[in-house]
């Protein structure tokens, strides 16, 4: 890819209709994975390149556990991007975050069950380090532009991803509420963890949309409620992005670049050769086929 993308943002399809996006291109890029959701999109913004990808498919037709994590994040690193933005709803666990809200989470809790977690296997092991599972530097990025849309927004909090489609149980809902987590969505893993893999940064710009089902005064979340949420919410989403794309910073001053460096422990004699083939993305800088 010989154009620099500043940035990706993972998300709705609706996200990419805004006014001043120009030269818009659409890649139907395959990977060693399979198809990513949906075609990327390239559009300028400000005078910087940027990636959106449809997380759930043009018309929403994938669930959370349906949606091809590795091929969306490994479409985006053939492109070249290292910094994703991830757009998502999810619901409060706490009464301090009200629907409207928007919350940066800086911690994940990983509740899902069904998802393929890794790039890795097939002869080749790498334990990679998420202590930090969201690049600081980028949301720091993120949380300034969206209060210039003049939003409320929370930096840092727990995101517990739980695998859906449905909604939580009361007594589910109260148990993550003990546990001191502070948002629920379906999506954060593992998309999260499949970046860092790809030495990618990321964060999370998370729309609060209801108080999932433990509010006893508040109604019960539904699809009406987030889809009525999201689609007040596009337009902060989009100034968010705009803002993102101003106020961008070329350099990368944190350790994202380098996650692998210290994350694979296999002996790379010991590595079938189609395996380095199929990672050679990711892997190719510290081990040569």
């Amino acid at each position: 890819m010989d154009e620099k993308i500043a940035f990706a943002v993972i998300g709705g399809s609706g996200l990419y209709s805004m006014p001043g996006l120009e030269d818009v291109v659409e890649i139907d890029p395959e990977t060693p994975f399979g198809s990513p959701s949906a075609p990327v999109v390239l559009g300028t913004l400000e005078g910087r390149r940027i990636a959106f990808l449809a997380r759930h498919g043009i018309g929403h037709h994938l669930s959370p556990t349906e949606v091809n994590y590795r091929a969306n994040i490994l479409a985006l690193k053939a492109l070249g991007v290292d910094r994703v933005v991830s757009i998502s709803a999810c619901g409060s666990l706490r009464e301090d975050f009200a629907p409207g809200h928007i919350v940066i989470p800086d911690q994940i809790f990983d509740n899902t069950h069904l998802r393929p977690r890794s790039f890795f296997g097939n002869g080749l092991v790498a334990h990679i380090s998420v202590a930090e599972p969201y690049c600081s530097d980028l949301s720091n990025q993120l949380h300034e532009a969206v209060l210039k849309t003049g939003a409320t927004v929370h930096l840092g909090g727990s995101l517990i991803t739980i695998e859906g489609p449905r909604f939580s149980t009361k007594a589910e809902s109260n148990v993550y509420r003990s546990w001191g987590l502070s948002i629920i969505g379906m999506t954060a893993s593992p998309e999260a963890f499949l970046a860092r893999e790809a030495e990618m940064c990321y964060t999370t710009m998370a729309h609060v949309t209801d108080y999932d089902v433990w509010h006893v005064s508040v109604e019960p979340v539904s699809v009406e409620m987030v889809i009525q949420t999201l689609n007040q919410n596009t337009k902060v989403a989009q100034d968010a992005i705009r803002e993102m794309a101003l106020g961008f910073e070329e350099k990368r001053e944190c350790a994202c670049g380098d996650a692998l460096a210290s994350a694979l422990i296999t002996n790379p004699a010991a590595v079938p050769s189609e395996t380095l083939t199929k990672l050679d993305l990711l892997v190719g800088k510290y081990m040569k086929k």
